[in-house]
Parts: C-alpha cells; sequence; structure tokens
C-alpha cells in the first residue's frame, strides 16, 4: 500500500468560479493513489472548508472514532457538513455547494491552503485577519535561538 495523500504546505490564492476552485497543481501531485482523485468537502476550522482527499477522509473519521467524546462530535460535524464525494473535474477542480461557501463567506476569491492532511478555502479577509494574528504571536514567541534546535 502506497502512502496516504498529503504532505499538504503552501499557500494559493485562486478564483471561485461556478461554485468551483481549481486544486493547485503543487497539491494534486499529493493525491495518493488510494486517494483515486476523489475529494470529501466539509466545513473546517476558523470558518473555512475543509477539502480531504478520500484516503485522508476515511483516515480521519477512524481516528476520530477511536477518540474521546470531543472527538466523536467533531467526527459528526465533519459528517453533518460533508458534501458527496466527488471526483476532480478536469484539471483539478473541486464543485463547492452553494451553501458552503455562504457559511464562509467565499464569493469570488479564495486562498487555498495546505494544512497536512487536508487543504482549507478561506475568505481572502479572514485569512488576513488569521495570519497577521498568529504572526503576531509568533513574533511575540519565538527568537532566532528557536529556529538553531
Amino acid at each position: 500500500m502506497s502512502a496516504m495523500s498529503g504532505e499538504f504546505l503552501g499557500i494559493f490564492e485562486n478564483a471561485v468560479h461556478k461554485q468551483r476552485v481549481i486544486i493547485p497543481a503543487a497539491f494534486k501531485k499529493k493525491f495518493s493513489e488510494e486517494a483515486e482523485k476523489k475529494v470529501v468537502v466539509t466545513l473546517g476550522p476558523n470558518n473555512t472548508i475543509a477539502i480531504y482527499p478520500l484516503d485522508c477522509w476515511k483516515a480521519t473519521l477512524e481516528r476520530l472514532q477511536n477518540g474521546d467524546e470531543h472527538c466523536h462530535k467533531l467526527r459528526t460535524q465533519l459528517i453533518d457538513f460533508a458534501m458527496t464525494e466527488q471526483e476532480l473535474e478536469g484539471p483539478g477542480r473541486v464543485r463547492i455547494h452553494e451553501m458552503l461557501l455562504n457559511e464562509v463567506d467565499i464569493t469570488d476569491s479564495v486562498v487555498i491552503k495546505g494544512e497536512g492532511h487536508y487543504i482549507s478555502l478561506w475568505n481572502p479577509k479572514v485569512y488576513n485577519e488569521v495570519r497577521a494574528s498568529k504572526l503576531n504571536q509568533h513574533r511575540k514567541q519565538f527568537t532566532s535561538e528557536d529556529y538553531q534546535l
């Protein structure tokens, strides 16, 4: 058995066209054979949309099933907001249900961020606010000595 899909790292910006977002080529290359170019789209953290390659989706649900009560609640939420499993279209387009796009206020532009084993879609304004907050925290917490570890 080959490795699971991921490690999705990096940030891209793209347009949303007819409820579809193109997955960056750098991310598409990280899909495993087990994922079969299929994804599950659901609500993510921090007012985002999460796109899971099928193998990562199954592994996440299994991991959460074996966890504590908090994990079980998260599993239920992921399933409750999930769209039907779908195959990537053409050059790697993913259809995002209008309801999900509205719930996270994504309209014509989107930040696509690698999150390790899944991909998140952000409203660019929200992404910039969250990133600025994290950058502030980073500057207060870490010094050049920390990077020598």
